[in-house]
């Protein structure tokens, strides 16, 4: 394959204005100064699984370090404990269980090296270098480090398409950029790269691969701020004849002659399309050779969408939190679109423009819950783009989005997740998409055989001698059944409506009265023996990455069917006060997702996440406030272990921002945010056209964390919720704070 030569004259000057994405363009920040709240080491260490680099909000590159190893808590492609830098890929996950990506990776670096990972404590295995976190620089939309192998300064910025490098190079004649297309993720596997060389500034190519995306694509084109001196082409095998090859594995060479603290800079643009829409992306972000123009306007990005939510507090460090926690809620979903709108579609074709933004990285199971109720308040220019990549991908692949990565379906974890986020946006009156098809959408993807579904019809729910962890993908699918039954009934399908509503009901099929415990139960109608409601096998029991005491409560649809099944309001109480002080052992074979424990809440993993938002569906919001409270105040901070479990794509920083702010949407769909205790004093929040709806917590303070009496626009308010419409109508809310649980208001209404 031969490609044609482009150079690039039009990008040797700054152009006047970036366009547009697919969808979207920029504009002045509003809010300037809100990055310097955001810390991106926060969830770095842990279990936290967070991305570092340097990106935009949404965007398609996520530009950043990249250690050698590749274990459970590198799946982001980066930990704090590791000292070690393979180069600076322009394709990362935040905050997942699984790792991919870590596509197109570049080193710089100076003199001989043997190509590949290496093995920590022995450079001549490979180009990683040392580094210390002490000359690390980690802002929103900018990183910086030292490799100390190399004495290279590296910096690094980006567009939504266009990662931006700035390499400082001591002087030396053996001064080079790596270009590493064999190196992603654990999972990720090539298998296929190329790579030309198209002019003395140009190399462009795309790296194939296979992994939890079971079929990546990514293209890109790169441009050097210097002419290369000479560029080779490598294999496993050596070095290859020519300056293009297409192998399995693929390296690139530039090599420079630089002088002491000379600059050369590299500008990296993606496309999951072509070389050729990568051209047009770089040309259209990233004309220019401005850095740190180009990481002002980074800056400015993350400014504009940090105001959006804008928190008046004392406390430093809480400042920190919220705005690094708003922060991660934005790094996906990803642009999965060119400038000129074109897409790699779920069925492998590419797809021209729609008239909307693709999006990608849907990781549904973790985000239904609160980051997808998040991005209906502060984010109601993105939802049309987002249902409508939601319909698109129905209609490539024949059902809603499971856990969709780069145009792949992964089918990772269980239920219909996709199903609560398009009707939680039809019911909060959401347009700007095909309702007819939306419906169909829901409807089709709850109707198929697979993962469980046929079984799940035929018993009304899943037996354990039926399917592998039954239980969980059936209180999953009931959670999903729900949600479509609020649109039929909208919509006025009535015998819709019936039949998913009674679908919804298969969680009261696990619930033994006797233990008070939702267990694995057969076909035949028996509970699964021995049972012990602490153990967690990791795979092929009844729960997923969880026990029966955390997936007792998981009926966040109906919440009265719960208490009812217990027998009365005080036991359902008892056995939920229970849940945060009893103590057991996992067992040896359990999900290490199952973390953050108060007692047995497992806050470091989603299914528990609602739990703490039912008491005041039972009258004592009370309890609500102090589970809040410790929450927010102890597994939440600014360090880089700062996350109790992994991030999963905004999820666990979503349920700190919203219950930051005092609700959090325990239903799936609707809009119906539960009252809790706030931890700042003010927020004063951008939402739909243009309105603000402004969250005032009087005489807020660590002792008076308890909500006393609520004015919504002036007006006393006895409801333990506050609808959508309320917050998207604009106005004030105020929740007047006291110390007193027997002042704690509202009681259930």
């Amino acid at each position: 394959m031969r490609l044609k030569t482009i150079l690039y004259a039009s990008l040797l000057g700054l152009s006047a204005a970036a366009a547009a994405s697919c969808g979207g363009g920029g504009g002045k920040s509003s809010q300037a100064g809100l990055t310097q709240y955001v810390d991106p080491r926060i969830g770095t260490g842990g279990h936290g699984h967070v991305f570092m680099g340097a990106n935009v909000p949404f965007g398609f590159v996520q530009l950043g370090p990249s250690n050698i190893p590749q274990a459970w808590d590198w799946c982001s492609g980066y930990h704090v404990s590791d000292s070690t830098i393979i180069g600076f890929s322009h394709l990362h996950l935040s905050g997942t269980g699984i790792g991919d990506l870590g596509d197109v990776n570049l080193m710089p670096a100076v003199g001989s090296v043997t190509l590949g990972r290496g093995t920590a404590g022995d450079y001549a295995t490979g180009f990683y270098s040392l580094f210390d976190h002490a000359t690390e620089t980690a802002k929103a939309g900018y990183y910086a480090v030292h490799l100390d192998r190399y004495g290279i300064d590296v910096e690094l910025t980006a567009t939504k398409r266009v990662g931006f490098h700035k390499y400082t190079f001591p002087a030396s004649s053996e001064s080079k950029v790596i270009i590493d297309l064999e190196n992603g993720q654990a999972w990720d596997r090539p298998v296929e790269a190329f790579l030309v060389q198209e002019s003395d500034t140009v190399v462009s190519g795309y790296r194939y691969s296979t992994g939890w995306a079971n079929d990546q694509r990514v293209f890109f084109t790169a441009v050097f701020s210097k002419p290369v001196k000479r560029f080779a082409v490598y294999s496993p095998a050596g070095e290859q004849p020519g300056r293009e090859l297409k192998a399995e594995k693929v390296y690139g060479q530039a090599f420079f002659d630089t002088e002491d603290k000379e600059a050369l800079y590299v500008k990296v643009a993606l496309s999951p399309v072509s070389i050729e829409n990568a051209k047009q992306n770089l040309q259209a972000e990233l004309a220019g050779w401005g850095f740190e123009q180009a990481v002002q306007r980074a800056d400015r990005a993350w400014s504009e969408e940090l105001g959006k939510m804008v928190i008046s507090t004392s406390d430093e460090r809480v400042k920190r939190t919220f705005y690094t926690a708003l922060y991660h809620t934005m790094i996906a979903p990803s642009e999965f679109c060119d400038v000129n709108g074109e897409y790699r579609g779920a069925d492998g074709k590419v797809h021209a423009g729609e008239g909307f933004v693709n999006y990608t990285t849907f990781s549904l199971w973790d985000t239904y819950r609160a980051a997808h109720p998040l991005m209906t308040i502060i984010h109601p220019e993105k939802m049309s783009d987002i249902i409508n990549a939601m319909l698109a991908i129905y209609r490539q692949q024949g059902k809603l989005p499971v856990w969709h990565l780069m145009g792949c379906e992964t089918n990772c974890m269980v239920g219909n997740p996709a199903i609560p986020v398009v009707a939680d946006a039809l019911l909060k009156g959401y347009g700007g998409f095909d309702k007819a098809l939306a419906y169909e959408a829901m409807k089709t993807s709850a109707l198929l055989d697979e993962r469980g579904l046929k079984v799940y019809r035929q018993y009304g729910y899943i037996p354990y001698d039926k399917a592998g962890e039954g239980l969980s993908r059936s209180m999953e699918y009931g959670i999903a059944d729900w949600s479509l039954a609020q649109v039929a009934q909208q919509l006025g399908k009535t015998e819709d409506y019936a039949y998913f509503l009674e679908r919804s009901k298969a969680y009261a099929r696990y619930f033994d009265k006797a233990s008070g415990f939702m267990r694995g139960i057969s076909s035949e109608g028996v509970f699964r023996t021995p049972f012990n409601p602490f153990e967690s096998v990791h795979r092929d029991n009844d729960y997923t990455e969880g026990n029966a005491w955390q997936y007792t409560w998981l009926v966040p649809h109906d919440v009265q069917g719960l208490i009812d099944l217990f027998g009365s309001r005080e036991r359902f109480l008892e056995k939920l006060d229970s849940l945060f002080i009893v103590q057991g052992y996992l067992g040896e074979h359990a999900s290490p997702d199952i973390s953050g424990l108060i007692g047995q809440y497992a806050h470091g993993n989603e299914p528990s996440h609602h739990t703490i938002y039912l008491y005041p569906y039972a009258g004592q919001p009370h309890k609500t406030a102090d589970r809040v409270r410790e929450v927010l105040s102890t597994l939440y901070y600014d360090a880089p272990d700062g996350l109790s479990g992994n991030e999963d794509v905004g999820q666990m920083s979503a349920w700190y921002v919203l219950s930051a702010i005092g609700f959090y949407q325990v239903e799936p769909a609707g809009g119906k945010y539960i009252f809790g205790s706030p931890i700042v004093d003010k927020a004063v929040i951008k939402v739909k056209d243009g309105k603000t709806f402004t969250v005032v917590a009087t005489n807020n303070s660590a002792k008076n964390k308890y909500i006393r009496r609520i004015l919504l626009n002036g007006a006393p308010y006895d409801k333990y919720y506050l609808r959508f419409e309320d917050i998207e109508r604009g106005g004030t809310l105020e929740l007047v704070m006291g110390d007193s649980v027997k002042d704690a208001a509202p009681a259930s209404k």
